[in-house]
This record gives C-alpha cells, sequence and structure tokens, in this order.
C-alpha cells in the first residue's frame, strides 16, 4: 500500500508528465520522460507495482523510459487513487482528460453505468 505523500507524489507526475487516454481498445494511462529519470520510474515500479516499464528507448536523439498501466492493474489499483487525487481543484486540465478517458473506456473500466447527474432543483416560483 501506497503511503498518502507516495500517492500524492505519483498523481503529481501523472498530472505533470503523464498522458490520459487509450489505443481505441483499451484505456491506459501513460507516463514518458527522459532516461535520465531512470531512478523515479524504479520508484513507481516498487510503490504502485503493477505497470509495465519499457525502455530506455532511443527515438529523435532522445533516450527515454515509458511506464504504462493498463488492464487490471489500471482498474483496481491506479484508478480508485486517481479518484480519490485527482480533482478539478487540483488540475482541472489534468482532470478533465483523466474524465474524457473514464468516459470513453467506460465499460472497459468497469464503470457500466455513465455517471448520473443531480437533478436540477424546482423553481422556486
Amino acid at each position: 500500500m501506497a503511503s498518502d505523500f507516495e500517492e500524492g507524489f505519483l498523481v503529481g507526475i501523472l498530472v505533470g508528465e503523464g498522458h490520459f487516454g487509450g489505443d481505441g481498445r483499451q484505456p491506459q494511462v501513460t507516463l514518458r520522460m527522459h532516461e535520465r529519470h531512470g531512478p523515479l520510474f524504479r520508484w513507481i515500479e516498487r510503490t504502485v507495482p503493477g505497470g509495465r516499464l519499457y525502455g530506455p528507448y532511443d527515438h529523435g536523439g532522445r533516450r527515454y523510459f515509458q511506464w504504462m498501466a493498463r488492464g487490471p492493474f489500471l482498474r483496481e489499483v491506479l484508478l480508485p487513487i486517481l479518484d480519490l487525487r485527482l480533482t478539478p481543484e487540483v488540475d482541472a486540465y489534468a482532470y478533465e482528460r483523466f474524465a474524457t478517458m473514464k468516459a470513453k473506456y467506460r465499460r472497459q473500466l468497469g464503470q457500466l453505468e455513465a455517471p448520473s447527474e443531480a437533478p436540477d432543483p424546482p423553481d422556486p416560483a
């Protein structure tokens, strides 16, 4: 179990550097950073095991690692952390990207029902 600090630190990294999306079939959260951040990726692997680390890759003169969260790890581990810690007050832009990913991949994330909106209050006529 990650501590509150560790969860917050991870969410901060994902807000600043991560991507919330998918490949058309399944949702994924991706973090791509220069190879000099290798120790950070290893910290992520130890702290929230279950994602996949790829690289380092060489592309266009840049060496980078890529960490991906998909499948059961995304649904059961990372999604609850993000649902709790990533709010519009923390970062509206990242929250919107996350919400869009969740809406687009609702079925794959095990969220079969669309979030219900509260009905408008009656008009005090």
